[in-house]
Parts: C-alpha cells; structure tokens; sequence
C-alpha cells in the first residue's frame, strides 16, 4: 500500500465519518431529549435516501432531492411522536425499544415492497462529478463536497442547541425534563420538534449519501449499528460527543478495511469497549440519564 492509498482511505474515513456525526446527532438528541433509544433511525435514514430519489427522478435536481428528503422524513418523525411514541414515555425502557424496533420494521417492509429489493442511485450534482487532484492523490470531487454540506448541517444543528431559544429549552430538558414542565413550558411541544429535528438529520444523511452508496431497503441496517457504536463511544446524550464519536468510527472502518475488511467491526466495537472501560459515560458524555 502506497501513500496515497492510505491517504485517499483516509478521506473515506472523514466522509464516512462525517455521515455518522450527522446521523448519530439526531439520535442523540432525541435520547438526551425525551430518553428514547430510536431504533427507528436507520429507517428513516433509509427512507430520507428513497424520497430523495423519488424528488430526483420528478424534478432531476440535486437541491430538491435533498430538501425533500430531509423534509419528508421531518414530518414522518413528527407523526411518529404525535401518534405512537408520545403514548411510550411513561412507559418501560424496554417497550420503548420494542415499539421503535417493530416501527424500523414495517419501514423498511413497506419500501421494499414499493420498490422491490434491486438497488437504486441517484447520481451527484454536474458540478460535483468527477475527481479533484489534491496535489498528492485523486479523490471523488461529491465526496469532498459531502464533507462540507454535513458540517453546515452541523453548524446549524449546533446553532439550533446552542444558540436558540429552543436549544435553550432542549438543553434544559436533558438536565431536567420536570423542572422545565414546571417553568409553564409545553414539554410535549418541545419534545415533538427535538424528534422531528432528530428524524431529519437522518434523513438529510440518507439522501446525501445516496450519491456515494447505492440505495436498498436493508442499508439503514449497518448505519444503525454504527450510529450506536458512536454514540456509546462519544457520550450517549452529547452532541459535540457524536461529532468526535462519528469521526473515530469513521477512522477505525475505513483504516481497517484496509488490512481486513471483515474486521472493522470487530476493531469498531474493540474501541467501544476500550473507551467504556476508561470513561463509562463516553468520550464527552457528562452524566447518565436519570
């Protein structure tokens, strides 16, 4: 293996990992928010790719493809919590699981009974095809402008949780949920935007990855295993935690694939381990939820 080779895997590194910060920062959200573990997510990653294709294949624009997607799986995330998982918050942790579990299911059952189990692609915009020379090696010009349409999602998710009012409310609500019902604040309200805001930031990952990898019903499957992984890694209910998370995962898969690619995962959760025996609540993680 050559220089640039290992430098190219590197940059595959960065994009996965880019992809992972953005998915992981919605779950994240959503479980320091309102304490349920989303097993649905990779769904509505998946789905935010499918209705993104769709928008393309209407309208053959990038811009709307992406908007639509990340829209689309917003308003989904938003009837999930008005209808089913609003019903589950007094419940136990682990009808929560079971409920989001059973929800992934019929999603992914529902697209494959749509479009059938062959993959599908949507294409990079005209302006980001082809390669860039980055003086030592070539890279795919989509993927370098991937790493830099998810760090304005970043941005504007950390603007959104920092810089807001509601950021204000949400962050309050990960401390203490109760103390902010008593301060004459609709929680439920609240609670209702946080998973819409975290659905969609899957779903902005589904269609902006659709271009890099192909589309079938299954491919939530693996990003939700990892999207765990960084966020156990980086602080379960940490939003700077799922960045640094999504990153070192990234890392770890794309770097390791080069020895043996049947051993990423097994290095992925190595680190996981490694990282849980050091500091329990995750690289960034303060305290666990109560």
């Amino acid at each position: 293996m050559n220089w640039s080779n290992l430098v190219a895997q590197m940059f595959n590194g960065l994009v996965l990992g880019a992809l992972l910060a953005l998915i992981s920062s919605g779950l994240t959200i959503i479980y320091g928010t309102l304490g349920v573990l989303n097993l649905a997510h990779g769904a509505m990653f998946m789905i935010g790719g499918y209705a993104g294709y769709l928008a393309f294949e209407a309208t053959g624009s990038y811009p709307i493809a992406v908007v639509a997607g990340a829209a689309l799986v917003m308003v989904l995330g938003i009837l999930i919590e008005r209808v089913i998982v609003r019903h589950f918050y007094g419940r136990p942790a682990e009808d929560q699981i079971l409920v989001t579990f059973g929800l992934g299911i019929v999603f992914v059952e529902l697209v494959r009974l749509g479009f059938g189990s062959l993959s599908r692609s949507v294409p990079p915009p005209s302006w980001a095809q082809g390669v860039t020379s980055l003086g030592f090696t070539v890279y795919p010009t989509y993927r370098l402008v991937v790493v830099g349409i998810v760090a304005v999602a970043l941005l504007i998710l950390y603007l959104v949780l920092y810089r807001t009012r509601l950021g204000m409310i949400v962050r309050a609500g990960i401390e203490d949920s109760v103390m902010v019902d008593s301060l004459g604040i609709n929680v439920y309200r609240v609670f209702m935007v946080v998973f819409g805001i975290g659905a969609m930031a899957a779903g902005f990952a589904g269609i902006v990855n659709a271009p890099v990898a192909s589309l079938t019903p299954d491919v939530g499957e693996s990003i939700m295993i990892e999207t765990f992984v960084v966020v156990v890694i980086g602080g379960v209910g940490s939003f700077p935690g799922a960045i640094l998370g999504g990153l070192i995962a990234g890392q770890i898969l794309s770097l390791t694939s080069i020895v043996d690619p049947g051993y990423s995962y097994v290095m992925l959760f190595a680190a996981m381990t490694i990282v849980l025996l050091v500091r329990p609540r995750g690289l960034l993680g303060s305290r666990s939820r109560d």
